[in-house]
Parts: structure tokens; sequence; C-alpha cells
């Protein structure tokens, strides 16, 4: 291993950073089932290699505490959160009601330790937003974490909690703003919907968009209410590359960082964006993927970095392994160590793999057109919104432990549950923002109101 080496800047960014890295060593036990494309065993691979490329030793390895009823329910439904502790695969015939109900069945199936699963992925990414809220880390790193479909009220896309939103809840306690951008293939929907009419959060998702899963994020979805333009959507077509992407990401990144100023970020770090995808249809190296996070990671600014997607699961592993050496400042070499998953990598056994020669659909002019549509709706924004704090929740206290052990993340002040005052969270304002939605139907023309009209009510009504 060598510092600073071609992809690692060798400048002022190539500084060391405190990382924080959260796994629990059941998560690779958990089986979705039979032919289901979703395998946390990658995230195991992606542990040995950590280990074996010796990087486990330069971070403070925590073993994540699962999150609580109660921490999941600061954004889910009690209803919700009650029907995923109780189902099981042999209880699940006698509740088909609920199953519809909750959309779990299918690309959700229910299968042994569901619950537990959940409190998992979800302990880890809020336990890495606390250790940056104390201000333990610079960067934090839950590759279990990044489940970005799940609703607050239904799963989807393989996804049951949303720990993103939830990890976004705890550092909005500390932090007036906070970004999220999310590089799955996927469009980051049930992110964005949670925090639609908020300004304290914007979420930026880059993602193929038409016919495909779920379906969402046009570039003309930009939030509503208080929350319009804080949503930025950058859709593309089958095949982009690297360079194509990062044509994209950077200046619309930088001119976020510039106008939004965050107090913290979350990446969504989904690796179904790179060439050769089981399901993903982009043409992204290892490296142009790493790309983003080492542009994130320039802004000094407390970042937490998530998994998400990522289905041919020997290339997941190679990317987040690559890309929590770019978070530490360490280039790996190429030629991959011998460890027990050895023979997934075979047979060239290296950490990068070359992008294909697939076309690139996305034209440089439909390229320039995004970047201009975005850049010019973050141009609207004119700097930074000036968040007052009428109530600030009380910030999570942890006890004081040893920086060098490996232990759990303690998340023990029992009375401080989240409370953030935004008006999506608050039933009591939902006849306010109907309102407001049927005033500004009314300003519609009629060949428009219908479709406006289902789109609007849909999008409110969920995240209310």
């Amino acid at each position: 291993m060598e510092a600073g080496g071609n992809s690692l800047p060798s400048g002022t960014d190539g500084v060391k950073r405190k990382v924080s890295y959260f796994y629990d060593p059941e998560v690779g036990n958990y089986y979705y089932g039979q032919g289901h494309p979703m395998k946390p065993h990658r995230i195991r691979m992606t542990h040995a290699l950590l280990a074996h490329y010796g990087l486990l030793q330069h971070m403070h390895v925590l073993k994540p505490n699962p999150a609580r009823d109660k921490d999941l329910c600061r954004f889910h439904a009690d209803d919700y959160v009650g029907f995923l502790r109780s189902i099981t695969p042999e209880t699940q015939q006698e509740q088909l009601r609920q199953l519809k109900r909750f959309n779990v069945g299918e690309d959700c199936p229910v299968f042994d330790g569901l619950y537990s699963f959940c409190q998992t992925y979800a302990g880890g990414s809020v336990g890495g937003a606390v250790k940056l809220n104390h201000g333990h880390c610079d960067i934090a790193v839950n590759w279990a974490g990044g489940l970005h479909h799940a609703k607050k009220c239904e799963a989807s896309g393989f996804c049951y909690v949303n720990d993103i939103v939830l990890a976004i809840l705890e550092l909005l306690k500390v932090h007036e703003r906070v970004l999220y951008v999310d590089i799955d293939i996927h469009h980051g929907d049930g992110v964005e919907e949670a925090f639609y009419t908020t300004d304290r959060v914007m979420t930026v998702s880059f993602h193929k968009f038409g016919d495909y899963f779920p379906g969402t994020g046009d570039v003309r979805d930009i939030g509503y209410g208080k929350g319009k333009y804080y949503s930025l959507n950058v859709p593309l077509d089958d095949g982009i590359d690297d360079d194509s992407y990062q044509s994209l990401f950077k200046p619309i990144m930088g001119k976020v960082m510039e106008i939004f100023r965050p107090g913290a970020v979350v990446l969504q770090c989904g690796a179904d964006s790179l060439s050769g995808d089981r399901l993903g249809c982009f043409n992204l190296s290892i490296k142009g993927h790493a790309e983003c996070v080492k542009f994130m990671r320039s802004f000094n600014v407390p970042l937490l970095l998530l998994g998400g997607g990522g289905y041919t699961i020997r290339n997941v592993a190679r990317c987040w392994c690559y890309e929590t050496g770019v978070a530490l400042g360490i280039e790996l070499d190429d030629k991959m160590p011998q460890h027990e998953y050895y023979e997934y990598f075979g047979p060239d056994y290296t950490l990068h793999v070359a992008p294909s020669n697939m076309e690139n659909k996305n034209s440089r002019i439909l390229l320039e057109e995004i970047r201009s549509k975005l850049l010019d709706n973050l141009s609207r924004l004119q700097h930074a919104p000036s968040v007052q704090f009428q109530e600030r929740p009380p910030d999570t206290d942890l006890p004081q432990m040893d920086e060098d052990h490996d232990g759990e993340d303690e998340r023990s002040d029992p009375g401080s549950d989240i409370e953030v005052d935004e008006e999506r969270i608050s039933l009591k304002k939902m006849p306010t923002v109907r309102k407001s939605i049927s005033n500004a139907l009314n300003l519609l023309p009629n060949n428009q109101l219908e479709d406006a009209r289902l789109l609007l009510i849909k999008r409110v009504t969920r995240v209310l």
C-alpha cells in the first residue's frame, strides 16, 4: 500500500481522517431467499477484504447497537414497526392482509431474523451519526446501511427500514443543514419523500431514469413548499461512463456545497451503478465511483458513508473496500491479498475491474442540458437558509470509552427521542398543507389539474 497513490490527492485532501467503521459479524448470515439478488453476505466479503488489506487497524471498529423500536418509530409508523417485529416465515400465511398493506412478500420477503437485520443495519447508520455529532470521528462508515427505498409505512425495493432517514434525523439534532447524496443506480425515493417539504435537508440523487425502478426522480421534481429547490434529481440513461458522470457530479455537488453549506453530508454509495452489475445498466469503474467519495471527502465536512444496492457481490466488496481506503487516505494495491473469499475474485484476483464497451446513451448535449437545469435551480437559492432552532432536541449522550477499543456504540439517553420541528412530521399540519396544495392546484390549467393533484397529494400524504 502507498499513501497518496494514483487516484488519491497528494495535497491537503490527502491528510488522514479519523474514521469510525460499524460492522456486526452476524450481518452476513441473513438471507433473503434463494434467487433473491440482495445478499447481505457481500458485507462480510467487504469486511474480509478490509481486514486483509490492513485497513481495520487504521479505523475505530465498532459493533453497532441494535436500533430499538423507539429509534425506528422516529420515522416509521408504529404499526409498521410492530409488524416487522412480529412477522416470521412461519406466521406470514396468517397475515396476508398485513403483508399486502406493508408491501412485504415479493421484492421484500419475510426471512428468518428480518427484524434483527433491520435493527442491525439501522443501528450502524444512527450510531455513525451519533459519532459524527459528538466529534468522535470525521467520517463514519456503515456498509450494511443505505437502504433508501423504505417508506414511512411500507417496505420497498429490498428495503424495510430507512436507516438513512433515521441517521439524518439524528444529524439534525446538531446540524442546521444536512446534505444527502445518492449514487446508487436507483433513485433515492424514500429519502427524498421524507424531506420533500423542508429546507433543512437537501437531497441529490444521480440515477437511471426511464422504464426503471422505482420510476421516480424526474429532473422536474424539485421539492415542495419550504423544500422547493432542495430536491435535486439527475436522471441518466444506460451506459454512463466515468467521464460523463463526473462532468455532472463535480460541478453540481461543488455548487451545492457552496450554496447550501451543510453541517454534515450523508453519501449513499450504492454499488449497482458499477459496470457489470447484475441489476444495473451503468458503466462506472470502481475508481470512477470512488471519485464521488473522494470529492465529497475533500470538503472536510463530517461525512457518513453508507452502502445500498449492488448485486454482483464480488464487485460490491471490491468497491466498498476501495472506498474505505479513499476515506482513510490510503491507496490500495490492485493485487488482492489472499483471504477466505479469494476464489470469488478470479481469474484476475485484482481489486479493480475494467468497464465494458457498452454504448453510452448519455449524449453530451443531454448532459449539458441536465447540468444547466440543475445549476439554474441552485442559483435560485441565494444563500444557505437561515434556520431558527426553537427547541433544539437534546443531544444523545455517549459514555466515555477507549477510542482504541472495539466495542458497541452506546446510545443510552432514554429521554432524548428526536423531535425535529418540521412540518412534514406533524399530522396537525395536514389541513394547512392540503389547503396550500389546493390553492396551488387552482392556478393550473384543467388539462394538468388531475395529474398534478394525484402527484402532490400522494407525495405530501406519504411524508406526513
